[in-house]
This record gives structure tokens, sequence and C-alpha cells, in this order.
């Protein structure tokens, strides 16, 4: 059992603080543990009142749990005061915990201070050296660093400062920038940036965000893995939580971290997988199967092989003017559907889901009046090595698309080549996504023919 420490304030409400953290960090299967440094009196509408621990208190609880249980791996969240982060920091240098990461939280959700002014200097010299990660999101950065983030090489420049400061990597959240493509970037000593991206999600329910990324990737090190590793399932982790997460008062609902982590699992995605099956054979969209077959399949959130990529054996079939299967979903089904979603995940984008179907340019032009983002590419473009290695041409299309355009579109498609059909495919967050989209576009197509 790997053991996982929280350095942070008691959240009354149970949303964030140290209620998030441990329930993060059972979720993972990781022993949890906490030194609170604060008491909050909150709800889903603020923070009504700070209370905090004598810092001899914080100290002393840590100290407890280091010198005798000790730590796989570490989070701070919120240290509240200049004296606070000192205790902090006395305890973390004698019993050093190599994996710390440290979420310099500043601001509650509702508004309300978590971090006196006098601390962050504090904050600076004495915890974030002592950092294998910062968590900043963007106001948090600029106050770390002293760089007002306006644009990409500003967040680098921010980033930068931050490492300067003695972090071994940055991961800056990029959930207060506005637009529809949420990007959070990492950057370790002496490596190139990494991207995350996914598609916002409109929901008030987000109390708790940075701690349940932040725990989760504390309790991703502790497992073992890997730094990007640990953050690219974070993420995921996050994403799921969000869209899972309920109302619990009149203001800011929470995150559901348990929903996020039953909807990971393998059971989960092949039942998504069945639930698409039934809206398709309801809709019936049989007109959009092309002459090789189609095919719908989903990856699970940090896949990397085909045996991670579940779809349909057999192929999905026209039969007469109906749909159907020649068999359940299974993982490592479909080589080909796999290799789109791969070169998908990495290449940042938030789709795990994709379907292909029948290309012809009045299809195209009922996906765009359907509301969906189009682009396409060319085999004529398509490299030589790629030409010669057989089964490569769609991983190589869908990541030149991502790359080019800077962003994930609904649908890619080519228009073929010698002995190759021309191809529409079309991306979902996940398999029923996928298949909504399918019978949108098949009822938009109606639509125009009458």
């Amino acid at each position: 059992m790997k053991k996982v420490l929280t350095i942070a304030g008691s959240d009354s409400g149970g949303g964030a603080g140290i209620q998030a953290d441990l329930r993060v960090f059972a979720l993972h299967g990781c022993h949890g543990q906490s030194a609170i440094t604060a008491i909050t009196a909150q709800n889903s509408l603020g923070v009504e009142g700070i209370f905090p621990v004598q810092p001899e208190g914080v100290y002393a609880q840590a100290k407890a749990v280091l010198s005798d249980i000790g730590a796989d791996a570490a989070k701070t969240g919120m240290l509240f005061s200049a004296d606070h982060i000192k205790a902090v920091a006395k305890a973390l240098e004698e019993f050093p915990v190599a994996k710390l990461v440290v979420d310099p939280v500043m601001i509650a959700k509702g508004g309300a201070p978590l971090l006196r002014d006098d601390a962050v200097e504090a904050l600076k010299n004495l915890i974030i050296p002592k950092a294998l990660l910062v968590t900043p999101n963007i106001p948090e950065a600029e106050a770390l660093s002293g760089v007002k983030i306006t644009g990409e090489s500003s967040k680098l420049a921010a980033m930068e400062a931050i490492l300067a400061l003695g972090a071994g990597a940055v991961l800056l959240k990029g959930g207060h920038e506005d637009g529809e493509t949420v990007e959070d970037l990492l950057l370790e000593k002496g490596k190139a940036p990494e991207k995350f991206l996914s598609r916002r999600i409109h929901t008030k329910n987000t109390h708790g965000t940075g701690c349940t990324l932040s725990a989760a990737i504390a309790a991703n090190l502790a497992l073992g893995h890997e730094l990007k590793t640990a953050v690219a399932k974070a993420h995921a982790f996050l994403r799921r939580a969000i869209l899972c997460g309920y109302s619990t008062g009149a203001g800011h609902g929470s995150t559901n971290p348990w929903a996020a982590t039953i909807d990971g699992s393998e059971n989960a995605l092949l039942e998504r997988l069945r639930e698409a099956w039934e809206l398709l054979e309801e809709e019936n969209p049989f007109g959009l199967i092309p002459e090789v077959q189609s095919n719908l399949a989903e990856a699970l959130f940090d896949a990397s092989t085909f045996d991670q990529i579940a779809a349909f054996p057999g192929r999905i079939v026209k039969c007469g003017e109906r749909v159907r299967r020649l068999d359940g979903p299974r993982f490592g089904a479909s080589r080909h559907m796999a290799k789109i979603l791969i070169a998908s995940i990495r290449n940042g984008s938030p789709f795990r889901a994709v379907m292909n179907v029948r290309y012809e340019p009045s299809i195209i032009k009922a996906c765009l009046a359907a509301g969906f983002t189009v682009e396409s590419f060319s085999r004529d473009d398509e490299p030589i090595e790629v030409k010669l290695a057989e089964g490569s041409t769609l991983e190589w299309g869908t990541a030149s698309v991502l790359l080019s355009k800077g962003y994930a579109p609904d649908v890619i498609y080519d228009e073929g080549d010698r002995g190759k059909e021309p191809m529409i495919r079309l991306f979902g967050l996940d398999a029923p996504d996928a298949a909504r989209k399918v019978c949108a576009l098949w009822r938009k197509m109606k639509e125009i023919e009458k």
C-alpha cells in the first residue's frame, strides 16, 4: 500500500482541501495521511471563516507521520501564513519527501483569500525549491513569477521563472483562460513543454478541481508513474470527475472522483460502447455505412497500445436498410481505429472515441450544417515512408490535422487514393458522444434531402 500525505486545510463542505485529497488517495488505492493547517467554515457559497491551527501543531502532525509511517509522495494545499510555511518546511527538511506536489492555493473558488500576502515569499523561498511539481493556475503563476500572462510566450516565461525558484517542473492550469479548449501546460527542467488539452465543461460544479488534480498527481507518483504519465492520468481523472460533478447547495457543487474512478474502468468503457450501439440501432443511420463497413472505437484515457482500445469485432455493417453488428465490443478489436485514437491522444486531442462513415461532398456539407468543426488531409501529401509502412496513413493523417490546425475538430476526412475508399471520421469525447454525432448527422442529411 503506497502512502501519500496531504498538508492542507480542512473544508467543512467536503468538496476541497484534505477531504478531497484523502478521497482521491483512497480511490487510487493509496493510504492517505494528513497534516491540517487550518479549519475553514465553508459551504457551496464560499468561505465563512478560517481558523488556523498553531504552526507548532502543523509541524507536529507532519513530523509524527513522516518519522514513523513515511510517505511515498506528498502534496501541499492551503498553507495560510508564513509561519505555517516555515513549520511545513522544517518538517520536510527533517524528513524529505522526493515526490512533493505543491498546489499554491491562494484564493478559494468563491474569492476568499487562502494565503496571506506575506506568505507568498515564504512559499517561493521555502516550499517551491522542495517541489517535484508546482501546479499553479494563471493568477497563481503570475503571483509566483511576477510575469503577466497574456499568451504562449508569457506562459513559458512565467513557468521558467517558477522553475528558477528550484521546482523540478511546473504544470500551468489554463482553466482561467477564455475559449472552448482548456490547455494545461507541463514544463520540466531540460525538456520541451507538453500540452494537455480538453474541451471546456460548462458547469458550476467545480469546487475542488485544483485539489482533485494535485492529489491525483501525487497518488500516481506514489504508485510509481513517471511525472508526465502521472499528470496525464490525473488530467483524465479530473475531466471525468468534472463531467460527473454534482450540486451540493446553492453555489459551486463538487467534482465527483468516485464517478471518475468507475467511469475510467475497462468495464465502464465496454458499457459505453454498448450504449453507443443502442443509440445507433435506434437511429439506424444505414446510409452512412461505407463500402468497407464501419466501426466505433473508444480508448482508455491513457491508452498507448492497441489492447487499450475497444471496438466491435467484424465491424458495424449495413444489412439491407439496417445497421448491424457482428459481435459485442472487445478490446483490441480494430487496429485501424486504434491507430486513429492513439494519434489523437498523442497530439493532445480531448476525443477518446471515433466512428468512420461514408464520404460524399454532400455529407461534408451536412456535417457543417449540423454545427461540426471539419478538417481534412490529403493522401497526396503523405510522406513516402508513411506510404510504404502498411496501415500508417490513418495515424499520420490524424496527427497532421491536429498539428497543422492547432485544435481537435469533430470531423476529419480524406478523399481517398487508388484502392483506398474516401472516408469521414467523427470524433467524440466517448463512444456515446461519437454515436450521437453520427445520429445527428444522419438526421441533418434527411432534413436537407426534404
